[in-house]
């Protein structure tokens, strides 16, 4: 049994270690307000007087570990005595206000911005963001407030406003999840009322565009016997509206513009999920522990709209998915995920999208590992506001962004990584990467030029880790050669972004 459990809810900086007492981290730990130790305790899957359970125990490591406002967290037992365990949880925060300009490069393309974002208010785990924004496809000024823990309970509430130029965005989310392996309800609503206007790429220029609306509401409630011998069941039912309209612009090429759509039904859905889990270090990551998902885990959600609940069409709409981890020594992990969304309308598939990846890790050393993730895609009678697109903002670096177009795609990645131990002014992490990258469209879509054949680049690039800020885990910045392509394409590509991955 769970005798006490001692909540050590730590500052950004250990002042009880002489490189990090300086007076810079003394002020930052000083203006930091840490995560109250109700917060912490609150996201216990355990409480004193509970049964021990070492599983319970490592699940709720990982969930304190998936929020952004900590860097890591470590649950343990400390003490036994008649018969009751003591349990010490101990957690680090990370900075969380953003107040500061944000760059990216991807593809040959800028994108900039100004924002205030602060991601732990007043210690509680909510998250409010102002930000003004010029990206690739359009400008925006919006708000944002997130919290994963309204009134100290397990619902999120998530708000978005987005006054872009190209239209507006209006997004409400409200849910309590299955936040852990054993829960036994759910419950959400979504809301979403989106205005853009919707380039087409080719060869990582826009050759056309559309006005596009889409209104978005869904209800879900799902429900579960729990976990039991390693498994876990869930069912889900809910009802969906999804419309979106359509219209040309001035830009519009030879009457390029989806059709409407209009769907109105309920779907039912499962879940299987198999409990194993792995705990590592420096995969995705620098110097961070990282949780991955070892076990089965498939879902499925199957939905039939009918003209009689107001939809334009009859049609039976389904999506699947899969994954699968296997850690095939000590060294080496797999990772495998699919799936297929589609509709069948009159019995003939539209807009189906069959995608497979496997990302494979080894670790040569403590300060390398070989790293290579293979990606497939597939489309059939797509609708032409879904695109299949390869370039360098989807994994092949060495070319604009968005750059070659079709019905599929493959793209396969090779990478060497590099760890080391240089923490400058204990803040950040260094890594480093070299890489080569393959890959190709098949098919043809209304605006993309023939398929080029198989694509390569090769590469290097610096990994600069956050330690210390929860506003982005990793910092890339890659030079990367293209090795094929169209001769008016430049000879170097420089990409600097932050990604959540290595």
């Amino acid at each position: 049994m769970i005798g006490e459990v001692f909540i050590d809810a730590q500052n950004i900086f250990d002042l009880a270690d002489p490189q990090e007492n300086l007076a810079l981290y003394r002020a930052a730990n000083t203006l930091h307000i840490s995560t109250r130790p109700r917060v912490i305790r609150q996201q216990l899957l355990f409480k004193s007087g509970d049964p021990y359970s070492e599983r319970v125990l490592a699940e709720s490591e990982r969930i304190l570990r998936s929020m952004r406002y900590l860097y890591d967290a470590s649950i343990r037992p400390i003490a036994y005595k008649d018969g009751r365990v003591d349990v010490a949880v101990t957690t680090r925060d990370v900075w969380t206000l953003n107040p500061g300009v944000s760059f990216s490069r991807q593809g040959g393309k800028n994108t900039a911005g100004v924002e205030l974002e602060e991601l732990n208010i007043l210690g509680s785990g909510a998250a409010v963001e102002l930000a003004q924004h010029s990206g690739v496809d359009r400008d925006s000024a919006s708000i944002e407030y997130r919290n994963p823990h309204v009134g100290g309970t397990r619902a999120r509430l998530s708000g978005r406003y987005a006054s872009n130029s190209d239209g507006a965005t209006r997004g409400l989310d409200i849910d309590r999840p299955f936040y852990a392996l054993d829960t036994r309800w759910s419950a959400s609503l979504s809301l979403l009322d989106d205005e853009r206007t919707s380039p087409l790429y080719d060869l990582g220029k826009v050759v056309s565009d559309f006005d596009a609306q889409q209104k978005f509401a869904s209800v879900a409630g799902g429900w579960s016997s729990g976990l039991q011998h390693g498994w876990v069941r869930r069912w889900i039912v809910g009802a969906t509206h999804d419309e979106k309209s359509f219209a040309a612009t001035a830009r519009t090429v030879d009457g390029l513009v989806p059709e409407d759509r209009k769907f109105i039904y309920p779907w039912f859905g499962f879940e299987l999920i198999e409990d194993e889990f792995q705990k590592t270090r420096n995969r995705d990551q620098i110097g961070r522990t990282e949780d991955f998902l070892l076990g089965a885990r498939v879902s499925a959600h199957v939905g039939w709209a009918d003209t009689a609940l107001g939809s334009d069409r009859d049609a039976l709409l389904f999506a699947l998915k899969a994954s699968r981890g296997r850690a095939l020594s000590e060294r080496t992990t797999l990772l495998l995920n699919g799936g297929l969304e589609a509709r069948l309308e009159k019995a003939d598939l539209h807009n189906a999208l069959l995608s497979a990846s496997a990302r494979y890790y080894t670790k040569i050393s403590e300060k390398r590992l070989f790293f290579s993730t293979l990606e497939a895609s597939a489309g059939r009678a797509l609708d032409l506001d879904t695109q299949v697109l390869l370039g360098g903002d989807s994994g092949l670096r060495g070319y604009p962004l968005r750059y070659q177009g079709g019905e599929a795609r493959a793209l396969w990645t090779v990478e060497e990584r590099f760890f080391t131990n240089w923490y400058p002014f204990r803040l950040f992490r260094i890594g480093g990467a070299a890489f080569f990258d393959i890959g190709r469209t098949w098919g043809s879509s209304p605006v993309s030029t023939p398929s080029q054949g198989w694509l390569k680049d090769i590469g290097i690039g610096l990994r600069i880790g956050n330690s210390r800020s929860g506003l982005g885990n990793i910092i890339h910045v890659d030079l990367a050669f293209p090795l094929d392509g169209d001769p008016s394409i430049k000879n170097m590509q420089l990409l600097i972004e932050t990604r959540e991955r290595f």
